[in-house]
């Protein structure tokens, strides 16, 4: 039973990402935009209307602070973790170096299906809003051709869902270089039209509409709360992009940090002037964004939002598909996954494999099943996440106490244990079948777990599995 809490040492780590020769081309901008286009999206241009008129009405505000402090206690866990171990693989390489193998593999386990499922749910909503643009300029696709079996309309496949991801799979195969490139158009594009809307919308606020300002209590903005903290989702992934980075130690935390702290404003001002504009009773649409534009009689306006939502939900795709693949590959080259997952194509520098992989797999979720059940195990995956990295940054203070570290988490351990704390209570206002799903599909982890990845882990073929690590010795590397 020892093996399971058996840790990685940071050293052998290291080693690992330098044989593997992943392409260092990112910048601290490219990583600020590379959060920003998987934070603003979904989150902004459906959530807010549904979280108003469902749960918190004009105090959905307060939900994005109190999902946005949650987020911002773990974002500095992240960046000191990125900043000291830059590896990628994010919270899964963070708790295998602190807490120990099982709960890493779990982890690991836990954000594959996360980010795959964000990917297929995020297209799906792609789809919708392709199908509405389309439909202005009078072209329909058929609906058999245009929505899942599953969504009630009389569809096969949902064949626009289905190519928006082998198009991002395609881009994301070629090189992470490309990737960004296209990620920062697509960012500035729906950064302008979020501007749009704020400049526009700001003259025809009504205070009167902020009233009720909690119309469902206190335990409605909470459930708000933990429901938007599917709009934060993303900002994670830079931190699995760290083998890419320049100057990682530097860039990350910087890229984590301003991403989120660029989002979190967005938020609470879109969602103030649009529960000012439109009484929330009526934001029970998936396009609020729009819908509000349109409610003050600026059609045009609400055009390009639906343009900017699509830019937005592209990015999103994107940085989910990105992270879901070096997820598996920081898995597959410790042995916990098959090895396929880890080779390098040696022209693009890319999991070229893996890429492709991921990206039929939620191809297919998103073309044949709906979504609209099992995407609430993204939220409490992502919980689970910053649960765990609020830990391992207490955990490893103690065992590695002079290990150089370009950012350092104020007030440890008061900070993790707060950040920690605030995401079990989010991840308590969930659903229960929520759990349900989440608590079978963790079971089906811990199977795989001990049939295969305990057998394969390199540590069961290392002499590093109990390998102490010498502080100044890192500090040196």
């Amino acid at each position: 039973m020892g093996n399971l809490f058996r840790k990685k040492s940071i050293e052998t780590m290291l080693d690992q990402s330098k044989a593997h020769v992943l392409k260092r081309s990112l910048g601290a901008l490219d990583l600020t935009f590379l959060g920003i286009g998987a934070i603003i999206g979904t989150g902004i241009f459906v959530l807010t209307g549904i979280v108003a008129a469902q749960s918190a009405g004009p105090a959905l505000v307060i939900s994005f602070i109190l999902s946005g402090i949650a987020c911002a206690l773990a974002a500095l866990c992240y960046a000191e973790f990125s900043s000291s171990v830059p590896i990628a693989g994010s919270v899964y390489t963070y708790t295998y170096a602190t807490i120990g193998e099982f709960f890493a593999f779990l982890i690991g386990w836990d954000l594959m299906l996360e980010y795959l499922l964000a990917v297929s749910s995020v297209a799906t909503g792609w789809s919708a809003y392709f199908q509405s643009l389309l439909s202005g300029f009078g072209v329909n696709i058929p609906k058999i051709l245009s929505s899942s079996p599953g969504s009630g309309h009389g569809g096969i496949i949902d064949l626009p869902a289905v190519l928006i991801i082998l198009f991002i799979t395609m881009l994301l195969s070629r090189g992470v270089q490309g990737s960004a490139r296209f990620n920062n158009i697509m960012v500035i594009i729906k950064l302008i039209v979020i501007l749009g809307f704020i400049v526009t919308g700001i003259g025809y606020v009504k205070p009167d509409n902020w009233h009720p300002f909690m119309p469902f209590g206190f335990h409605g903005v909470v459930t708000g709360a933990a429901t938007v903290f599917f709009a934060y989702l993303g900002f994670d992934a830079v931190a699995t992009a760290s083998e890419e980075v320049k100057k990682p130690q530097k860039n990350v935390p910087i890229g984590i940090i301003a991403s989120l702290g660029i989002c979190t404003i967005l938020y609470i001002v879109v969602s103030g002037i649009l529960t000012g504009i439109v009484p929330y009773t009526k934001l029970n649409v998936s396009d609020p964004v729009s819908f509000a534009l349109k409610f003050i009689n600026h059609d045009k306006m609400a055009g390009l939002i639906s343009f900017g939502a699509l830019a937005g939900i592209t990015t999103v795709l994107l940085v989910m598909a990105y992270g879901q693949v070096r997820i598996t590959f920081s898995m597959s080259r410790d042995g916990l996954l098959p090895k396929s997952f880890s080779t390098v194509h040696p022209k693009f520098k890319t999991p070229f494999v893996n890429t492709w992989i991921t990206g039929i797999i939620a191809a297919v979720i998103a073309g044949f099943v709906d979504l609209t059940t099992l995407a609430h195990l993204v939220n409490i995956g992502t919980l689970a996440a910053f649960t765990l990295i609020s830990i391992a940054v207490i955990i490893m203070r103690k065992t590695h106490p002079n290990l150089k570290r370009s950012f350092k988490v104020p007030l440890v351990p008061i900070l993790p244990i707060i950040s920690a704390l605030c995401c079990v209570y989010l991840m308590l206002n969930l659903p229960a079948i929520t759990w349900k799903a989440f608590v079978i599909w963790l079971v089906i982890g811990i199977i795989v777990y001990f049939l295969y990845a305990r057998k394969h882990s390199h540590l069961n073929h290392s002499k590093t599995a109990n390998h102490t690590i010498n502080d100044s010795e890192l500090n040196k590397r």
